[in-house]
């Protein structure tokens, strides 16, 4: 295919997955549970942080998480007591367990009660048309306050080296706009133009197979080089052809 067929047979393919019916087998169903923004933030944070193994059991264990918070994910961040957290002894999901999740409470609290929330957070700052500074300004504030090194692992630093899979899933839900019902479009001071499309295994193979990435590791480096082919392809919105690439490698096994 040339250049024109492949951007036509991409978007074609998000005509065909960027639906409500994309919502019933992934995790992005977990913010759609909820009205309240700071929900809608929380619970798509805290399912994008476990969104790695198999899709059922991310699903599973993010309703698990809900329901440990009463399913009032911001109140239960703004006004839980350290008593509370002792109800998540025994969660685990995969390497994520109940002390992990017991600190991302703590700092979701330092980050809505003196930081603006987590739609200031993760802000690009200084006119930067990119996330990679922002995520790594984010880690560091997430982190600022007392915390096991074990917990460190489930928030990636793009500075060094990392594609950010989850982190860029939770921006791509959070910023592109809801019109199709899928994404939930509420951060409104972000741009859809500066978002990156969440590599993995799926999308980085059908992307190779595709020709628009020849780097071998999914890394960073690798979502720049997908970055100057998706924005050729779509400027304003290039992260939807992430549907494009997760649907041909998951469903369609392409």
């Amino acid at each position: 295919m040339n250049t024109k067929e492949l951007k036509e047979f991409l978007d074609e393919k998000v005509q065909q997955y960027n639906n409500p019916d994309f919502i019933e087998s992934d995790p992005i169903q977990i913010p759609h549970q909820f009205s309240l923004k700071e929900d809608i933030e929380i619970a798509g944070f805290l399912a994008a942080t476990i969104a790695w193994g198999n899709r059922k059991m991310i699903i599973n264990n993010a309703h698990k998480m809900m329901d440990l918070m009463g399913n009032s994910p911001y109140d239960f961040v703004m006004n839980h007591s350290e008593d509370d957290l002792t109800h998540f002894n025994g969660f685990v999901h995969r390497t994520f367990n109940a002390e992990d999740f017991s600190f991302f409470i703590r700092s979701l609290k330092n980050i809505y009660q003196n930081h603006g929330g987590l739609e200031n957070v993760l802000l690009p700052k200084n006119n930067a048309d990119n996330y990679q500074l922002a995520i790594h300004n984010f880690k560091k504030i997430f982190f600022e306050i007392p915390h096991q090194p074990r917990t460190l692992k489930h928030v990636s630093d793009p500075l060094k080296g990392s594609a950010s899979k989850r982190i860029n899933m939770f921006l791509r839900w959070m910023v592109r706009d809801n019109s199709t019902g899928v994404d939930l479009g509420i951060w409104k001071t972000h741009s859809t133009a500066h978002l990156h499309c969440p590599l993995d295994v799926h999308t980085g193979t059908i992307a190779r197979k595709l020709g628009i990435l020849t780097r071998k590791q999914n890394d960073w480096k690798a979502i720049q080089e997908l970055d100057t082919i998706l924005r050729e392809f779509d400027k304003e919105d290039p992260v939807k052809y992430d549907f494009a690439l997760f649907g041909l490698g998951v469903f369609e096994k392409f």
